[in-house]
């Protein structure tokens, strides 16, 4: 709801600055008539959405510290990232198990695609002075009225605080989007691209970097546990590239709502579609220099080159039936579908002859496939009632069994009474594919030695939205079984040969109650924004989740001279104290290690200014203000200090005329 009030606030403002422009041209541009749809949104109706002029949230550039979705990682952006909170993964069939960079890539199924009266770009970035420095281009056409492409490129290189903490990223799509003059044909199709380049250093050597009484500073002198350069710098790399293509034919009758205006929708009552996807993943580790720490396992590597290999071909089938009322007000809808995946999956690693692991394979390659029918009914009475009913279900392959079932209602009582979503599924999931074999430098397993079951989930959600209390809460229970994690492997004795050995392990049953709560005031053009997430298991450890975590953000509003719109803001964050995993760099996991240390948590402090100049979003921030008073710093993950205190600067510009 707060989006749909931004959105509204920008159109009128852009409706305003086009009105002063019309004062000398007959032709209104605003950001109105720049729109974009998605992927999800055309599953459903042929509809668009106006571009977001808003400054809110501009402040957070960095996706490790989004307050809706805080996390855990090595302390630099672009290096290895966890969610901080318990977020459950419904995706079933194939999957790697790789998900350390994952908020870092550009996906098929995230691109916008858009229809704009004029050429529309946008240029955004954040650094200049600082260390670092992220860069995004895009830009928009319409050929003709019925054809759009466009790109989207991104860069980012960034320092650290410490030395080979380096991140550089090149990454982008290309897209284009084609809508026949009978409304009833729509093409989609787009490329995207990723390589994703995280140094590792395996830490500093200094593990009492914030005990004494002066702060640190992330000082280049402090050493590293990794100090190969250039061509020997240790690294993660990810290389991700896609090929994406969606077609889709209405049949029957179609109804038309708002015609000929920009927020014009297209429903139809038949639909078929076919969605193709060619998708290539490589994720690689490398590093040449001894362990001379012993951040590893117990060997003699110097060169290591760990690489897996996966190429997707997914092609899936829809038809959809809608069956609505004379006013459109009441709508039944059908959709089933059939998809199949072919996986070409491959490892290697690099052999070297000063390796006491035991004999094993340095190439595996193997082929599989998935076959997944797919059904949603759906009933929408009026704008108070939507009820649906999901299911996927593997009916043939490598992961025949998974499953997911799930239901939905939506009631609506206006937004004074608020907004009731009650939630509820099942889910049976294959164990990723890291779980079930490695063939790793440091690290090796095989489907007979690990022979798990699917994780087993039931879940029941319930959630309430006033938008006039400016209220949401939502309610989750989890009751798991099988939950697939990493621990250390069990070391009684301290035996050298077994320290920051990693082995998967599958927990038995648990139970999870999730509650997130958001509520936030105003006044006159004071406002405070808060959030807070309780956790509460019974199995806290294994889950390495705190019970409790908050965001507020204290901020000032204004306009200067009808020109100059601006935000003055103060964030705080905390959590509690919970059990800190560890990070084994070669197999890009992060693990419960033996000592199971909990840090002492604090509340960290953000100041920040955003404001809107015309087409100009602007933001100031400085992080971790309080590091000059009370912490030092902290840790999130074992043995990684976490970021210094730090200035960020970044801009956004939008053309479209």
């Amino acid at each position: 709801m707060a989006v749909a009030q931004e959105q509204e606030f920008s159109s009128a403002l852009d409706s305003a600055r086009a009105a002063e422009d019309n004062k000398q041209d007959s032709v209104v541009f605003s950001a109105r008539y720049v729109r974009y749809t998605t992927l999800a949104a055309l599953k459903q109706r042929t509809q668009t959405f106006q571009i977001d002029t808003t400054h809110h949230n501009f402040q957070y550039y960095n996706k490790q510290l989004q307050p809706w979705n805080p996390s855990i990682n090595l302390g630099a952006y672009g290096l290895a990232t966890r969610d901080l909170l318990f977020n459950p993964n419904k995706s079933i069939g194939f999957q790697t198990g790789y998900n350390a960079l994952d908020r870092y890539l550009v996906k098929a199924d995230s691109v916008q695609y858009y229809r704009a009266r004029a050429r529309y770009s946008e240029l955004y970035a954040v650094g200049f002075f600082f260390n670092d420095q992220i860069f995004r281009a895009k830009l928009a056409q319409n050929l003709h009225s019925r054809l759009n492409i466009g790109a989207e490129y991104n860069a980012a290189n960034t320092d650290g605080f410490y030395q080979n903490q380096q991140y550089s990223d090149r990454k982008g799509s290309i897209f284009s989007w084609y809508e026949s003059p009978s409304l009833r044909y729509n093409l989609l199709t787009n490329f995207t691209f990723n390589t994703l380049d995280a140094s590792e250093n395996g830490s500093i050597v200094n593990d009492e970097v914030f005990s004494n009484n002066s702060e640190s500073r992330g000082s280049y002198s402090e050493i590293p546990n990794l100090r190969g350069a250039n061509a020997n710098r240790p690294r993660t790399k990810w290389k991700d590239i896609g090929l994406f293509m969606r077609q889709s034919l209405y049949l029957g009758r179609i109804d038309t709502i708002n015609k000929n205006l920009p927020e014009m929708e297209v429903r139809p009552t038949n639909v078929v579609a076919h969605n193709l996807y060619l998708q290539n993943r490589r994720y690689m580790f490398y590093k040449n220099e001894a362990d001379a720490n012993g951040i590893f396992p117990l060997n003699n590597l110097v060169e290591v080159g760990d690489t897996t290999r996966v190429t997707t071909l997914t092609n899936e089938f829809t038809y959809s039936f809608f069956l609505r009322s004379p006013s459109l007000a009441n709508e039944i809808k059908l959709d089933l579908g059939f998809q199949n995946d072919l996986i070409w999956y491959g490892e290697d690693r690099q052999r070297d002859t000063n390796s006491i692991a035991l004999p094993q394979d340095t190439v595996y390659r193997t082929t599989f496939q998935n076959s997944m029918i797919k059904g949603r009914l759906g009933y929408q009475f009026s704008d108070r009632v939507d009820v649906s009913l999901g299911v996927n279900q593997i009916v043939l392959g490598e992961n025949f069994g998974d499953f997911l079932y799930e239901a939905q209602a939506n009631i609506s009582g206006g937004d004074n009474l608020g907004h009731i979503q009650l939630g509820a599924y099942t889910q049976s999931k294959s164990p990723e594919m890291i779980f079930q074999r490695a063939n790793l430098s440091y690290h090796q397993w095989r489907p007979d030695q690990t022979n798990f079951n699917n994780t087993k989930t039931q879940n029941l959600s319930f959630s309430y939205v006033n938008p006039k209390l400016r209220f949401s809460g939502k309610a989750e229970y989890f009751l798991m079984d099988g939950f697939l994690y990493f621990r250390e492997v069990a070391n009684p004795q301290d035996d050298p040969a077994l320290s920051r050995v990693i082995e998967p392990a599958q927990h038995g049953a648990l139970n999870l109650l999730k509650l997130t709560v958001t509520q936030n005031f105003s006044f006159r053009k004071f406002h405070l924004d808060n959030r807070a997430v309780y956790q509460k298991s019974d199995a806290m450890d294994v889950l390495a989740i705190p019970e409790l975590y908050t965001w507020h953000s204290f901020y000032y509003a204004d306009v200067l001279s009808e020109v100059l719109d601006f935000r003055l803001g103060l964030d705080a964050r905390f959590n509690t104290p919970f059990r800190n995993p560890s990070y084994a760099m070669n197999a890009g996991q992060f693990y419960n290690d033996n000592a199971g240390i909990e840090f002492s948590t604090y509340p960290i402090f953000d100041i920040w200014a955003t404001a809107n100049i015309k087409r100009v979003n602007l933001f100031l921030s400085y992080n971790f203000v309080n590091q000059h008073i009370a912490p030092n710093g902290f840790y999130t993950v074992r043995r990684y200090p976490m970021q210094d205190a730090n200035i960020r600067f970044g801009l956004s510009w939008k053309f479209y005329d």
